[in-house]
């Protein structure tokens, strides 16, 4: 064994998996599968939802939003819920409500119970990632295969996302709206068939019963802080968002105190002070802003300003989930022998020249640069996120691997809608600011208001003017938001830098393989040497 916190001080080797264990992994990236591909898979559903439902602007923004709202939300809570009550119970109770939720979703007849059915895939999904994740720390013991297991898990997280576009147009061409929820219906069946039979139970055996206030201080400080970050992705800069954002801080303090005062608490704080847990959590925070945040970007002017039809954007953005198939595997090869810092600073100096590479995308034949600058940021990135979800999970203890699994979760999802806030505005301000919107020839000043606000404006004014005033406007759109993303990709690249720079300081401690497995075996032949004289 080369993990110290399985093997300390000479212990017997813990056992290696076996085929079992193996297929317990397979049961479980059913679940990761689903909930990551629910993410993304609304992205063709909601024009057919609203031209059937007929929902309100706000609502069709909650109809984009609860799920991932939700979900955030509340993985600290069930983190912590699964360490006590059980693993696999929570994960099959998740399935359940998942799969209910699904259900409602398909058959819904006005928008406020699709909204309800989200927000219940939300709460259920927030019980299957951390449970998958702790599951799997408790499965796999031997570090080399646990990173293997860690590897597969994430990529089941990137391919599930960049499916659920793909999935649900594919759906759409065929079927009703309610298909694309449908379908997780049978795979929640499988998990609830197979997992009692595959995955095995682990709950913390000293636990004390579950802190009522800390969970309700935890989605005070986090519930805030996301729905502040997506208003100001959507809306811009604002005395709601921010007085959100502020009040949702403003809890954080008193949850870790008290976490701090209680006997069993939901997150170990103590854990952040590591030499690898709370660096890895930042890293990991760091790359769900990029990877999500210029997502937004990319997807938009593929379609937008090189006038792709959203199911074509989706499909040229799959050579992206092959190449991270093969980056991530690699990543888990090269830890055997390279430091982690090493690894995790050069994949976000990769992410880092991909950007300053698309600061030069053309508003026009610009598919080549935006597609092989979107791929190197996923190989840059995905991989970080794999090395640092086993350096977290494999450095907890086993009875806190659900809370670590859940904190670490949670830090993605708050990169990820800070990436899309920060980002967004800035890019937005570029947008609004660009020189290519001043005066199109033609173009009448009531049109140049909404064109000024997005490009999706700018695009649906053009829609009403004659031509040549409709083209003119086109193509100002175009440039400006080419400009747009020049912006986002200049301060993501700066974002990359710091990131690889804080990546080699924070974890320089942290060994190789090779390396923790040589310090571990020299720790008892110190020990025994040592032993004669001290008495």
């Amino acid at each position: 064994m080369t993990t110290a916190p399985d093997n300390p001080n000479g212990a017997p080797p813990r056992p290696r998996a076996g085929r079992k264990e193996w297929l317990a992994l397979a049961v479980l990236l059913l679940p990761v599968l689903l909930v990551s591909m629910d993410l993304t898979i609304l992205y063709f559903a909601l024009p057919a939802i609203s031209e059937d439902l007929r929902p309100s602007g706000d609502q069709q923004l909650w109809l984009a939003d609860i799920y991932g709202f939700v979900l955030a939300g509340v993985l600290i809570t069930m983190g912590a819920l699964g360490d006590r009550i059980g693993r696999r119970r929570l994960l099959l109770v998740g399935a359940v409500v998942f799969g209910l939720g699904s259900l409602a979703a398909a058959y819904a007849g006005n928008p406020e119970t699709v909204i309800v059915a989200r927000a219940l895939q939300g709460l259920g999904g927030a019980t299957l990632m951390p449970s998958t994740l702790a599951l799997i720390r408790n499965i796999f013991h031997d570090q080399t295969q646990r990173r293997t297991a860690v590897a597969v898990w994430s990529t089941g997280m990137a391919v599930g996302a960049a499916l659920g576009p793909v999935v649900s147009g594919a759906l759409l061409n065929w079927f009703w709206w309610g298909s694309v929820f449908v379908i997780n219906v049978p795979v929640m069946l499988l998990l609830l068939a197979v997992g009692p039979v595959l995955l095995p139970e682990f709950r913390t055996p000293s636990a004390a019963r579950f802190d009522v206030l800390s969970a309700v201080v935890s989605l005070a400080a986090v519930l805030p802080v996301i729905y502040g970050f997506k208003k100001i992705a959507v809306d811009g800069v604002g005395l709601v968002p921010v007085v959100a954002v502020v009040v949702g801080l403003a809890f954080v303090p008193v949850f870790v105190r008290r976490q701090q005062t209680v006997t069993d608490p939901m997150i170990d704080v103590g854990l952040l002070r590591g030499r690898s847990i709370g660096p890895a959590v930042t890293a990991n925070v760091l790359a769900s802003f990029i990877l999500v945040g210029y997502s937004l970007f990319s997807t938009q002017y593929l379609q937008s300003v090189l006038g792709m039809s959203a199911l074509k954007a989706a499909l040229w953005t799959l050579p992206g989930t092959v190449a991270v198939g093969m980056a991530v595997p690699l990543a888990t090869v090269l830890v055997r022998t390279v430091k982690p810092a090493y690894i995790i600073a050069t994949g976000f100096t990769i992410a880092g020249l991909a950007l300053l590479m698309l600061t030069r995308a053309p508003a026009e034949d610009g598919l080549a640069v935006m597609i092989v600058g979107i791929i190197a940021v996923a190989v840059g990135v995905t991989p970080v996120l794999t090395l640092v979800t086993e350096l977290v999970v494999g450095q907890a203890p086993p009875e806190r691997a659900g809370s670590a699994s859940a904190l670490l979760q949670t830090g993605q999802e708050f990169g990820g809608a800070l990436g899309i806030a920060a980002l967004g505005a800035l890019g937005a301000a570029v947008y609004r600011n660009s020189p290519a919107l001043d005066a199109p020839a033609g173009v009448p000043p009531e049109a140049l208001e909404p064109a000024r606000e997005t490009i999706g404006g700018a695009l649906s004014a053009a829609g009403t003017l004659p031509e040549p005033a409709s083209g003119h406007l086109v193509d100002a759109a175009r440039e400006a938001f080419t400009s747009e993303v020049h912006g986002a990709s200049w301060a993501g690249a700066a974002v990359m830098a710091v990131a690889a720079v804080f990546s080699l300081y924070a974890l320089r401690s942290v060994g190789s393989d090779r390396e923790r497995a040589s310090a571990a075996d020299t720790q008892p032949e110190a020990a025994r040497k040592a032993a004669p004289e001290a008495a």
